[in-house]
């Protein structure tokens, strides 16, 4: 079942039967209850949510409890294939992308967002030790909105994450 599709389900549901369980509801819609809860918690939650995608726990963590100081809902992926795992039940308003991952690097994860209707207007920053201009370069001709190279200052990505927010509630 699409996410939109469950969210308006459960919000129908919820408005018909006020007092009903998600247990109910995940009966009545075919659906497992831990998607029910965790689409009722993603509805409840009005903080913008970032999706940190990166292989290396270490800067994950650090961007994350930065992140979450300044009030974002963080989400995070461990790679490629986890993001768009995550991506089914979590719709971000920003993503922070690693471009060296293993399996599916960034540039390839940021080529598919972008042929997904989906999750096409979703802004991408890409994040890399990778500094070469030709990386920047593909990274923004696939589709990327703003590109930092590793190591970053936090207050810069913290900045430029609120100047693509901004540009896309526009």
């Amino acid at each position: 079942m699409e996410r939109e599709t469950l969210e308006k389900d459960i919000l129908r549901l919820l408005e018909q039967q006020p007092g009903i369980s998600a247990k109910e509801i995940a009966d009545q819609l075919s659906v497992s209850e831990d998607m029910v809860t965790k689409s009722i918690e993603s509805l409840s939650d009005t903080r913008q949510k970032v999706l940190i995608v990166d292989d290396e726990p270490d800067a994950v963590i650090a961007t994350k409890r930065a992140l979450e100081a300044d009030g974002y809902n963080v989400i995070e992926a461990n790679n490629g294939v986890m993001a768009f795992d995550v991506l089914k039940s979590d719709i971000p308003d920003v993503i922070l992308l690693d471009v060296m991952m293993p399996d599916m690097d960034g540039f390839e994860v940021c080529r598919r967002l972008k042929e997904e209707p989906l999750y096409e207007n979703i802004p991408v920053i890409m994040l890399t030790a990778k500094g070469e201009i030709n990386d920047k370069i593909e990274g923004l001709d696939i589709g990327a909105d703003d590109y930092m190279t590793k190591p970053f200052n936090l207050k810069e990505l913290k900045a430029r994450i609120k100047t693509v927010l901004r540009r896309t509630q526009d």
